[in-house]
């Protein structure tokens, strides 16, 4: 397969010339074609910002949710027809601000999904008020005196609840980026990608200079099953590490803890669901 399998070549890409999010877009089309998964088999789900308008500019099939809400409707795809390849794209305002409440419990229920979070400090779509992970001091047209909440860690909340996959990106480190994203979508279990990309006419501090001179990778002697470790790591601010901080692989997936699954492996969607039988076996379990 190639990148362009993917293509949508009559799309009206609505990104500012030179948004972050180019980069991401074109480095999860040459992921996806590299990992052979076909456009019919994935399913792209998104909330709303300028990273939940990546779904709509990729062959596949989409479904386009609520501001903040786009991981219920993405852990129900999976579980209905685990087959396919689920990814959630969301950006840091709508998955950490609005969403924050599914992030916490998505985690817990552990998925078999991707999910991707675009995260440039920023609320891009809404004209550049500060988001969830916004850094202290940093100016808006609303925050004029500067922010001053300690910004939302994503990484230390993921790895504290032993979210089985957890690791940070850079877009503009397009190979290290593929490498991250090839082992987060082939991992059995949640994974989230948080991925630092820069918006390039609301937030004039955090540039690609700067995520570049303020990010490095984790030595390949991290222990990504060490949980005190990463989570050390995942506290670092003055340089932000990226690569993949945490795995907790013996984590059971929220879909082999569905009770429907114990004796019918048959996907949800390709049954017809005999109601009495199906309230005997819950209660046989309970």
């Amino acid at each position: 397969m190639d990148a362009k399998d993917f293509n949508m070549d009559d799309a009206d890409v609505a990104w500012c010339p030179g948004c972050g999010d180019f980069f991401i877009l074109q480095t999860l089309k040459e992921t996806l074609a590299e990992l052979e998964i076909k456009p019919e088999n994935l399913v792209l789900v998104s909330g709303i910002g300028q990273a939940g308008k990546l779904p709509h500019y990729i062959k596949c099939n989409v479904f386009n949710s609520l501001h903040g809400r786009s991981l219920p409707p993405a852990v129900a795809i999976k579980a209905v027809n685990p087959e396919l390849t689920v990814i959630d794209v969301s950006g840091d305002g709508c998955m950490y601000g609005e969403g924050g409440n599914h992030f916490i419990h998505n985690i817990r229920r552990n998925p078999d999904i991707t999910n991707l979070v675009h995260n440039n400090m920023v609320y891009g779509l809404t004209k550049g008020q500060a988001s969830p992970t916004s850094r202290t001091e940093f100016k808006t047209n609303l925050q004029v005196e500067g922010v001053f909440l300690e910004p939302f860690n994503p990484i230390s909340i993921a790895i504290a609840l032993k979210a089985s996959f957890v690791a940070r990106a850079y877009c503009r480190d397009t190979e290290e980026t593929k490498n991250i994203l090839k082992k987060a979508i082939k991992h059995k279990g949640y994974a989230l990608v948080d991925i630092f990309q820069p918006c390039v006419t609301f937030n004039k501090v955090n540039t690609y200079q700067w995520f570049k001179e303020s990010t490095y990778y984790l030595e390949d002697s991290h222990d990504p099953y060490d949980i005190e470790q990463a989570f050390k790591r995942s506290m670092e601010t003055d340089k932000f590490p990226l690569g993949i901080f945490y795995m907790n692989p013996d984590k059971k997936t929220f879909e082999e803890n569905l009770e429907v699954y114990l004796e019918d492996k048959t996907p949800i969607y390709k049954r017809r669901v005999d109601m009495g039988k199906l309230e005997r076996l819950i209660a046989s379990k309970r």
